[in-house]
């Protein structure tokens, strides 16, 4: 199903999600939710709170649209080596209408627990490397725009609270 996706300032995207314990149907349906979600708004990545559940889920796809779908699930994602630097624009499905460019990892090792509840390992690097950092953030109540100046933070802030009301004002 489909759900609501939170947008910043909401409060709940600011919250540290708790480790999933059990992995049984319910993980699986939030997963699913997760999913459908992530390829409706559409996006690459989609972390759990970002539709207010606060545990820490993940579901991640970087195939272009020409390609067949690849569905990463992961499932108390630990970044376990990062290396290299990557500075490149980065949007938000919870900041809609804004990108800025953010210093990142170039390559991340993930290990996390897949829908089984095996642990698996992810060795990514560009857009991968850089969505699992952005989702995995997500789960500690990190936004993307925590990593951008504070200058560029308070220009961000102001801009954004104009779009809103505009769009409000036109909705």
């Amino acid at each position: 199903m489909i759900k609501k996706i939170l947008t910043f300032p909401d409060p709940e995207l600011k919250k540290k999600c708790q480790p999933v314990t059990v992995i049984n149907d319910k993980v699986r349906e939030l997963v699913r939710d997760m999913a459908e979600t992530m390829y409706d708004a559409p996006g690459v990545g989609l972390a759990a709170p970002q539709i207010g559940v606060h545990q820490r889920v993940v579901v991640i796809d970087v195939t272009g649209k020409d390609e067949q779908p690849q569905l990463l699930v992961a499932i108390n994602p630990v970044i376990v080596h990062a290396d290299g630097e990557a500075y490149e624009e980065e949007g938000c499905l919870s900041i809609p209408k804004y990108a800025a460019n953010v210093r990142r990892h170039e390559r991340v090792v993930v290990k996390a627990l897949n829908l089984e509840g095996e642990e698996v390992t992810f060795k990514a690097d560009g857009l991968l490397a850089i969505a699992f950092q952005h989702e995995i953030d997500h789960l500690d109540g990190i936004l993307f725009i925590d990593h951008i100046s504070p200058l560029k933070r308070e220009i961000f802030r102001r801009k954004y609270r104009r779009t809103m009301e505009d769009l409000q004002e036109a909705g």
